[in-house]
């Protein structure tokens, strides 16, 4: 269980979370014949990012990611397209324990030949890089010729275009989209509800947290959770509020996130979960049925299913099925962007947005996201959900663990549910630090005016962060 564990945390997108598939994130690698590299960066500075051409007179592309998901999409690229003039040089620097973004900063801003060519971002700091401190170092996806109308064409989801867009101007795309739906088990469903069709459990489970609470009660009845713990909720209610954590420079609580307090509390008062908490042993053993109680479900996109579920289900595998959730929101994700230094090179600049293309924007079924949508792209055959409605529409979406449920029926209306403008660059130090006070609210240790001060406390002295 800890190397699942571990594999799970290396997925997941915002250390609460996570990132998409995950894989191996330690150390460096190379594709495509490039020599490998180290964090940090280059001590020299200057105009291009160009490591120019190696010694066959390829152009050296530097990709730096935090899973080595992105690097083996550069070996696929070169087995498709071997013709094509271009090696890229991987460096892999894990997210955990915070070592990612201090050396993608360090080498974006020394610049010169080691600097990073192609960098990705999740979404716990991809506002960072999009929109916020570091944005400046990003090109601007138009003036690599990736079009706003090559956008639409794709059918790309909104809310991803929102993220990583800055005055106007697109900055990141991503081959994934996160949209997500409640994930519910069949038994529980035609035991409480008297069916498993999805269809019908949406208006049984939604929307609004009244309906949630609803089927709650009748989940208890029979002795069923509905959740496995308050973490549960929380991605739902923290990506459908109106608003983000920072408004005008200072800590606003959007009413819908402060809510939290009062539904985590009625779980838990209620006992309507087994009170766990994510990615922690309890959780998992929720998934598998093996947990104090049965649970009904849990809520999340594709990546939950795939990276995390179906490898903790035991022998609930195949017992499971997806609907609408109770309010829209997507939960992690991966973004590319390219140094805007490449622009000053036309032959890199070439070979990167061809790339980027290819893994964001191209529909044909040579596209990352056509492999990536119908499992092609690894031997376990594993499908995601990507960016793409229109590559969704004519893929394969049925997976066993939903019973042969053609997921895609219910992940491209939620990526067009789910809201990209509700986050900030600080959103992992604040989830975390909010979901501390709210536990310690929830379990009877502290009132709830209290643990509203305390967290905007531990915001002013964390972040220096004042409250409205």
């Amino acid at each position: 269980m800890k190397r699942i564990l571990s594999v799970a945390l290396a997925i997941v997108m915002v250390l609460s979370i996570l990132a998409a598939c995950g894989g191996n994130n330690s150390g460096s690698s190379s594709s495509g014949g490039g020599s490998s590299s180290s964090g940090g960066g280059s001590s020299s500075s200057g105009g291009s990012s160009s490591g120019g051409s190696s010694g066959g007179g390829k152009v050296v592309i530097n990709l730096w990611s935090f899973t080595d998901e992105i690097p083996n999409m550069t070996t696929k690229y070169l087995e498709l397209f071997p013709d094509k003039n271009v090696e890229f040089n991987t460096t892999i620097i894990p997210t955990t324990e915070g070592a990612y973004q201090p050396a993608l900063d360090q080498a974006l801003a020394a610049g010169g030949s080691d600097a990073p060519d192609i960098y990705a971002a999740e979404a716990a700091f991809i506002l960072k890089y999009s929109q916020g401190d570091a944005s400046d170092f990003a090109a601007n996806y138009a003036d690599l010729g990736l079009t706003d109308d090559m956008v639409k064409e794709a059918g790309i989801a909104q809310y991803t275009i929102d993220i990583a867009t800055k005055d106007g101007q697109l900055k990141a795309l991503g081959y994934q989209a996160t949209g997500s739906a409640i994930i519910y088990r069949r038994s529980i469903a035609k035991d409480v509800f008297g069916t498993d069709d999805p269809n019908v459990i949406k208006n049984e489970v939604g929307p609004g947290w009244d309906k949630f609470f609803e089927a709650a009660e009748k989940l208890k009845a029979k002795g069923y959770g509905i959740v496995s713990g308050d973490g549960d909720v929380w991605h739902p209610i923290e990506n459908s509020s109106d608003k983000g954590w920072i408004v005008d420079d200072k800590l606003y609580i959007d009413p819908k996130r402060e809510a939290f307090l009062d539904i985590s509390k009625r779980l838990k008062d209620n006992d309507y979960h087994n009170d766990t908490q994510d990615w922690q042993e309890a959780w998992f053993a929720d998934m598998a049925g093996t947990g104090p109680k049965q649970i009904f479900s849990f809520m999340g996109p594709a990546w939950l299913i795939n990276y995390v579920m179906g490898g903790n289900a035991g022998d609930t595998y195949g017992d499971w099925a997806i609907t609408e959730a109770p309010t829209g929101f997507f939960w992690g994700g991966t973004w590319l962007l390219a140094n805007k230094n490449v622009l000053n090179d036309d032959a890199k600049k070439k070979e990167v947005a061809d790339f980027i293309k290819w893994v964001t924007l191209d529909t044909s079924n040579e596209g990352l996201q056509y492999l990536w949508a119908n499992g092609l792209m690894n031997d376990n055959g594993t499908k995601d959900s990507v960016a793409s409605s229109v590559v969704m529409e004519k893929s394969d979406g049925t997976l066993d663990f939903l019973g042969g449920q053609n997921m895609f029926d219910v992940f491209v209306p939620a990526n067009a549910h789910a809201s990209g403008k509700n986050l900030t660059q600080y959103d992992e130090t604040i989830n975390r630090l909010w979901r501390d006070q709210v536990r310690e609210y929830s379990a009877g240790n502290k009132s709830r005016d209290q643990a509203l001060a305390d967290f905007k406390q531990a915001v002013k002295d964390t972040l220096g962060i004042d409250s409205h």
